[in-house]
């Protein structure tokens, strides 16, 4: 990617960003938990969701590596408010990742049904690119990402209490496995990418 395209591609970028956490933090309101919406996180306003590393980390994976992705700050959500804790907290952590494959969903049928192409092209390709890592990479079951909270349904509550402890240290251990098995990473996520991405090419009808 160069750099004309990654600044023509960073709004996009923003944008779902934005509505990852913003998804997080609307569906714990709906549940009942309001801190979010009190902490002001229930906004457009990229400002209010962005984690300055986790925004470096996509401009560093982007230009270097070709392979776009990083992290939104974290919504803050209390389970205490919801009737059923560890499925409230399930059903806040899969709101990210479906909003960022409905967004990829909605790039690729642009992409396969209009006559895009060009510079825009390129830019609607890495946008499609850039929410399909996203929605992959947050269900990844390792605290504090979203997949954590949604196998954390199936555990026992002592076991999800210290399962939850680990958030503190988890992206640290995500990031590790990512350098030491970086091969290996990468062909996992290529082939969870092509997965998704049949499964979209059969739903827009390409």
């Amino acid at each position: 990617m160069d750099l004309r395209t990654f600044v023509y591609l960073a709004p996009c970028v923003l944008l779902s960003l934005t509505l990852h956490e913003l998804a997080h933090a609307f569906t714990a309101w709906k549940l009942g938990d309001p801190t979010a919406k009190e902490q002001g996180r229930l906004t457009l306003n990229p400002l209010r969701h962005l984690d300055p590393l986790g925004t470096a980390m996509f401009a560093i994976t982007a230009l270097a590596a070709n392979t776009p992705f990083g992290w939104a700050k974290p919504v803050p959500v209390q389970p205490g408010y919801f009737r059923r804790p560890k499925e409230g907290m399930a059903l806040v952590a899969a709101a990210g990742p479906i909003t960022n494959f409905l967004l990829a969903l909605i790039t690729l049928t642009v992409i396969v049904h209009t006559d895009i192409s060009g510079e825009a092209g390129e830019v609607a390709f890495y946008a499609y690119l850039v929410n399909v890592v996203l929605g992959i990479f947050n269900l990844i079951p390792i605290p504090p990402l979203d997949g954590s909270r949604i196998v954390g349904v199936f555990l026992s509550d002592d076991a999800y209490r210290a399962w939850s402890r680990l958030d503190a240290y988890g992206m640290i251990l995500v990031l590790g496995l990512f350098l030491v098995f970086r091969d290996e990473s990468t062909s996992l996520l290529e082939r969870a990418y092509d997965a998704v991405t049949d499964v979209m090419v059969r739903i827009v009808g390409a």
